[in-house]
């Protein structure tokens, strides 16, 4: 079983997949077997990593025999290699880091800037739709990022999420306090509460749907083979609630990371595994 883990800012995600070597061949979703999600600790050092992950595989820790992770934590990415190194030894690992070869050509000035989520996020997300997209991920950050006919990375827009958003107003504007993200039952709040959610919620929808449309235009206009329209995809811990009021997505597939995180693995075992045949045939 391959051992999937994205270790967000918010929260880190979990997830085993079947058949950790090899690669979908298709776009099709691939079901996990288990999947968890736990918050993730800023300070935790690579022992307390490797204390929740074993906490929450239990006896399916025994069925790991790969590993692909990645970290838009900073701090946390040596920790996270250092989990790797001393609590997984002999598993072939994968971390998604500058410099690991994914198969997502980066078109943007400096693609070391560019979050490893996001890179597999666009992979995953050309893989299951055939060709352009765009990828809107509602999380601690709202991003929404444009993918290529040719799986390349466009480059994107980046905004405060829907959570964070909702913190600071209600820190930020005296007589405000926080509320549940849920839509209203109208653009027109009746109340306080209902007002707050029409901005926070709908009016993230809004301003999604206007960046798609933006971003979608100047992918069809680069795609001049016209290899269909531009599909797109939501993932995030808020997609749930903000993706239904939005007018533009089309495929919702919450572990798009994880899938992201199942095709780079696969890629960088098949890549291992030619350069062997090569290195034998000599």
């Amino acid at each position: 079983m391959l051992l999937c883990i994205d270790v967000g800012n918010t929260q880190t995600a979990l997830a085993l997949y079947p058949s950790s070597g090899e690669v979908p061949d298709d776009g099709a979703a691939v079901a996990s077997r288990w999947d968890a999600r736990i918050r993730t600790e800023r300070r935790a050092t690579a022992d307390e990593l490797a204390l929740s992950v074993r906490g929450m595989l239990g006896p399916l820790l025994a069925q790991v025999d790969g590993v692909a992770a990645l970290s838009t934590v900073p701090a946390l990415l040596r920790e996270l290699r250092g989990m790797l190194d001393r609590h997984f030894p002999g598993v072939a690992r994968v971390l998604v880091e500058p410099g690991v070869r994914t198969g997502v050509p980066l078109l943007v000035d400096n693609p070391k800037e560019v979050g490893a989520d996001r890179v597999v996020q666009a992979l995953a997300a050309h893989q299951r739709v055939g060709g352009p997209c765009v990828v809107v991920t509602f999380g601690t950050s709202t991003t929404v990022d444009g993918v290529s006919a040719a799986g390349e990375f466009l480059g994107g827009a980046l905004a405060a999420g829907v959570a964070v958003s909702a913190d600071a107003l209600a820190v930020r504007a005296a007589g405000l306090r926080p509320v549940e993200l849920v839509a209203p039952r109208t653009v027109l709040g009746r109340s306080t509460v209902e007002s707050m959610q029409a901005g926070l919620v709908l009016g993230a929808a809004a301003m999604v749907d206007g960046l798609v449309r933006r971003i979608g235009e100047e992918i069809a206009a680069k795609d001049t083979a016209g290899r269909g329209p531009v599909a797109v995809v939501a993932c995030g811990g808020l997609a749930p609630v903000v993706a239904p009021e939005c007018t533009t997505i089309t495929h919702h597939v919450p572990d798009l990371t994880l899938q992201g995180l199942r095709l780079v693995f696969g890629r960088v075992q098949e890549a291992a595994r030619a350069r062997e045949e090569r290195r034998t045939r000599r």
